[in-house]
């Protein structure tokens, strides 16, 4: 169905959490933390619930009982998940990586500098880069010669100011 290619099993990658007993009972919740294909860091969870009575109603074992009950459950929606939205679930580290299907990215492999002595560098790299700034700012710049020959072709075209200008300019 989904496509979980994970060296371990997908429970593996869950972290546990437990939040501060109400009189209402117990609140759990189930995490799985990935990597999103732009880097970033995110998280799918699932929450739970253990009330008083049921808690009772169990006994011991209640907690464990629900949370496996919980994990089947999450692991259904995660796998739900990656299928609807034609997703991957991959990689060899702690946090797995998600990504379009068929669009793993993987990490590049180390380099062994023995192999590259006596190459000569490649000039490209050391070129300075350009600075953002002053790029936005040339941008602006134009846009705004551009609108102002547009005003004065209108003002030419129907002899009045625009009434989004004053006087001055």
């Amino acid at each position: 169905m989904a496509s979980i290619d994970l060296p371990r099993a997908l429970q593996d990658y869950f972290a546990f959490a437990e939040t501060a007993p109400t009189r209402n009972g117990r609140r759990f919740s189930i995490t799985l933390p990935y990597c999103r294909p732009d880097g970033r860091l995110d998280r799918l969870q699932w929450w739970y619930h253990l009330s008083a009575a049921k808690e009772m109603a169990l006994g011991d074992s209640a907690s464990e009982t629900l949370r496996a009950e919980a994990v089947e459950r999450f692991t259904t929606h995660i796998e739900r998940w990656l299928h609807n939205t034609r997703q991957d679930l991959y990689g060899n580290g702690a946090i797995p990586y998600v990504s379009a299907e068929g669009n793993r990215v993987m990490a590049a492999s180390p380099v062994d500098a023995s192999m590259s002595e006596g190459l000569e560098p490649n000039l490209e790299d050391d070129a300075p880069a350009v600075d953002e700034r002053a790029a936005v700012a040339e941008a602006g710049a134009a846009n705004e010669q551009a609108s102002a020959r547009e005003e004065s072709g209108a003002t030419a075209e129907s002899g009045h100011r625009s009434p989004n200008r004053s006087a001055f300019g």
